[in-house]
């Protein structure tokens, strides 16, 4: 068997096994959405508004500015102590800047609804009996809900459908004709640009705006220690235990983009992955070392990552852990790998 037959024997079986598919940073990435290095020099760039003027204020964001130009985000965020006013800032600021993204993303689709390959990723997987899928991801954009709806499908976040979306307790079904619609389910760990808490606490999600509305706050969790803390709120909580019980159930896992750096997900992933009927494919640029790490380390029992050479794609696999290249097949790319998949 060669390694493109033993790659799409691989894909297929994962496929087949109704994924649960793991959203990471370099999905959003090859659509134009910003990732943690130009976010964190837009926001070392940004000026502090005039309320934190104050030397107390002032004192944490320099130490966040020091910090930033030398190390990621992550651990600029994660080294400093900075007064709820700067973290404020620092929220809306990262919301600004990546729902700019977004909204360019939107007004593409509105053109032309097969502009993402995640759509016919939807569409491949729902052919079946199946009635919804399950997506996890740490990423604020409406990537994956855009796709949804764009392949004719709901996209359910945890909140109600409508213009004023409200937190559910269960999917609400939307029945076309006698049937229910299927659904991609889409748990959002770290929060949606389409979220928003009222000064009274209350949580909405809305469609896509051009400004926060007035009287309301972005509901995302920046990098950093206030993380940890914030994931224990709601919306967060909720939403992490239904990652959780997608991971704890999933009978595969299609990694899209995905660096493997989230403390939360991570243990969880790799608790699954060490049983053999549960493969793994990774498609990403460029496998993080995180990710290396991971897959090498005999936890994962059957995997398939795939990421860009310069003839193609190189391979890693649990039977060839040391990696080969696939020449002239650029199928690390989600586009290209729906038509090894497809044919």
């Amino acid at each position: 068997m060669s390694a493109m037959e033993a790659v799409q024997s691989h894909v297929q079986d994962c496929l087949g096994k109704m994924p649960v598919i793991v959203l990471g940073s370099g999905a959003s990435a090859a659509h134009g959405i910003p990732g943690m290095y130009p976010l964190g020099e837009h926001l070392a760039a940004s000026s502090l508004p005039a309320p934190c003027q104050g030397e107390a204020h002032l004192l944490g964001w320099q130490q966040f500015l020091d910090k930033v130009q030398k190390m990621d985000l992550e651990s600029a965020l994660s080294g400093v102590n900075v007064t709820p006013e700067v973290l404020d800032h620092i929220v809306r600021a990262t919301w600004s800047f990546l729902n700019a993204a977004d909204l360019l993303i939107f007004e593409r689709l509105l053109a032309n609804r097969k502009l993402l390959p995640l759509s016919q990723l939807f569409q491949y997987l729902l052919r079946s009996t199946a009635m919804d899928l399950q997506v996890v991801t740490p990423n604020y954009d409406r990537l994956a809900e855009y796709a949804a709806e764009a392949a004719g499908y709901c996209a359910y976040t945890g909140f109600t459908f409508g213009m004023f979306g409200t937190r559910a307790v269960d999917v609400p079904r939307i029945h076309t004709g006698r049937r229910p619609a299927r659904t991609v389910n889409i748990w959002k760990v770290h929060g949606s640009l389409g979220w928003f808490s009222g000064a009274d606490g209350s949580l909405v999600a809305l469609p896509p705006v051009v400004t926060v509305p007035r009287g309301f706050t972005p509901v995302i969790v920046t990098p950093g220690t206030e993380k940890y803390r914030r994931t224990h709120e709601e919306p967060f909580r909720s939403a992490m235990h239904s990652a959780d019980d997608a991971v704890a159930r999933a009978s595969a896992f299609l990694c899209i983009g995905y660096g493997f750096n989230d403390d939360h997900l991570q243990p969880l992933m790799m608790e699954r992955c060490t049983r053999p009927d549960v493969p793994l494919v990774l498609l990403t640029k460029e496998i993080s070392q995180t990710a290396h790490k991971f897959l090498r380390s005999g936890r994962c029992s059957r995997y398939v990552a795939l990421e860009e050479c310069e003839n193609g794609t190189r391979v890693f696999s649990h039977d060839v852990p040391d990696g080969v290249e696939l020449p002239d097949h650029s199928v690390w790319r989600l586009d290209r790998f729906l038509h090894l998949v497809t044919g």
